[in-house]
């Protein structure tokens, strides 16, 4: 008989970051939530309290967005999170500029030759690995009931494309990965298999600012 894992895990995307100048954040400090992204974090928790499922552990990137975002969660079941770099947002060469403008600077154009790999950030394929590794650690790290991992757009966008074997080139507009979104993954015969996205905040997206993730 095989040992007892955890059953499901549930990738919880942070919520609205305060944001005003529209800044590509990334890895920088002192981007937390806004006041509507604590109430799409608040959501996420309500989503997950509502499936009447078992959480048994909890874990975040080490961010203060995904940190924050964690919060109510920990809140609804009682639970210490624990830090997981896995988890981080990905490097990026444009991190703490404007986007539009820092790819119109010429000094920038030699980081955008290879958007397959991509070359101005972490690989793609990296980013899966590691999300991937994060995923097997969570579902061995409790006996039972389900495990919440707090994470960014493209750390979970980049597992899904490698799981559902799509090419990792892509127009991050498409990423169907929202604020405080839940994507559920399942471990079927020693794979990781999606099962399950839910959108808790869509009705607190109007208007919410999405524009700092790589």
């Amino acid at each position: 008989m095989g040992a007892v894992v955890a059953s499901q895990v549930h990738l919880v995307r942070h919520g609205e970051v305060f944001n005003p100048d529209g800044i590509l954040y990334g890895r920088l400090s002192g981007f937390g939530l806004s006041e509507l992204g604590h109430r799409m974090a608040q959501a996420a928790a309500g989503d997950l309290s509502s499936r009447a499922r078992p959480v048994t552990a909890l874990a975040s990137s080490p961010l203060q967005r995904t940190r924050e975002s964690a919060a109510p969660i920990a809140e609804a079941f009682g639970l210490e999170p624990r830090v997981d770099e896995r988890l981080i947002e990905p490097t990026n060469r444009f991190e703490g500029s404007v986007t539009t403008r820092a790819m119109r600077l010429p000094r920038n154009w030699p980081f955008l030759v290879n958007p397959w790999r991509p070359s101005w950030g972490e690989a793609y394929a990296k980013i899966a690995a590691r999300m991937h590794d994060a995923l097997d650690a969570a579902f061995d790290e409790v006996a039972d009931g389900d495990v919440v991992l707090v994470s960014h757009q493209l750390p979970i966008w980049a597992l899904h494309l490698s799981l559902t074997g799509e090419r990792f080139m892509h127009d991050p507009r498409r990423r169907r990965c929202s604020l405080s979104s839940i994507t559920t993954f399942e471990r079927r015969d020693g794979e990781l298999v999606e099962v399950g996205y839910t959108e808790p905040a869509l009705e607190l997206q109007h208007g919410a600012r999405d524009v700092g993730a790589v």
